[in-house]
């Protein structure tokens, strides 16, 4: 029996209409109007992309989006004065550096130097340091893998108790994924390239998050029957028979894994669409903060 496909776009799509509803009701209220400002140093295709998409949302959702784009070249000092400039700007409520950031630029000093209170992207140093201890709460989650927790939640995953595996340790995704876990009482255990016996690991979860930005890496077989699976890879391959010219495939052999796993995330139009709609959230949330 085929799994259920977990819909990240009609999740995502609810949480953008509650964020619609949220920033009418903050503006009808007197509060500001949400803002967002986004950073993007160099001309990454990707980023330039992901960018234009974060924009083009806000605009739909009645948030205001500040763009500041620098060249490749720009020093630290300029890219930091820029994120000081943004942290005293009253108008904008967060601020989302794109990562990666080139080479030659201290991507943590640069996070670090985001003000607490507009770091809607959650990868603040003392953000991140409080999703790590107990009885602490961060301002802001990272997107991605609150988007993970939410699309596991509302596929009917029980947390509290479940054995997780995370593929994958990024800042971004692997290690706050595996902090979530934690703190919705699974037992979690990260995976990385060193990882012995990886497929015997993977068989062994009810919950697998794959984050590994390696295309088809995980295969059907490394999955126990009836897990959830989460795919957060997005990878091009080649696909001459395709008018691009190629096709977005995930970390999940996702055409076998389908055939074990109680539930399955897409790719595309799995997580990827709650990692935007995470951030408008925290945008909203950050307004709200700054109204109160």
């Amino acid at each position: 029996m085929s799994a259920t496909i977990i819909d990240g776009k009609a999740i995502a799509a609810e949480i953008r209409r509650q964020v619609a509803e949220g920033v009418k009701e903050l503006i009808a209220s007197g509060g500001p109007t949400p803002g967002l400002a986004t950073v993007l140093v160099g001309e990454n295709p990707a980023s330039e992309t992901y960018v234009r998409m974060k924009r083009k949302a806000c605009a739909e959702l009645g948030i205001e989006s500040f763009g500041h784009e620098m060249p490749a070249g720009a020093g630290q000092q300029e890219v930091e004065a820029l994120v000081a400039q943004l942290n005293a700007d009253q108008r904008v409520h967060g601020i989302l550096v794109q990562l990666p950031l080139p080479a030659g630029l201290d991507e943590e000093a640069v996070l670090k130097s985001i003000s607490i209170e507009k770091d809607v992207d959650g990868f603040h140093p003392i953000n991140i340091g409080r999703l790590a201890q107990k009885g602490r709460e961060p301002l802001f989650v990272p997107c991605t893998p609150a988007g993970c927790i939410v699309l596991l939640k509302e596929s009917g995953a029980q947390l509290s108790g479940s054995r997780a595996v995370v593929v994958g340790r990024s800042n971004i995704v692997g290690m706050p994924a595996a902090l979530l876990l934690v703190k919705e009482n699974a037992t979690v255990t990260i995976c990385h390239s060193r990882t012995k016996d990886l497929p015997g690991t993977c068989r062994q979860a009810d919950i697998l998050i794959a984050a590994i930005g390696q295309p088809e890496m995980i295969r059907g077989d490394w999955i126990k029957p009836g897990a959830y699976v989460i795919d957060v890879g997005v990878n091009r391959v080649d696909d001459p028979g395709s008018d691009k010219g190629y096709k977005l495939v995930g970390d999940v052999a996702f055409e076998e894994a389908k055939e074990v796993a109680g539930a399955i995330t897409p790719v595309p139009g799995g997580v990827g669409p709650m990692t935007i709609a995470g951030l408008l959230r925290n945008t909203l949330r950050a307004a709200q903060l700054a109204s109160l």
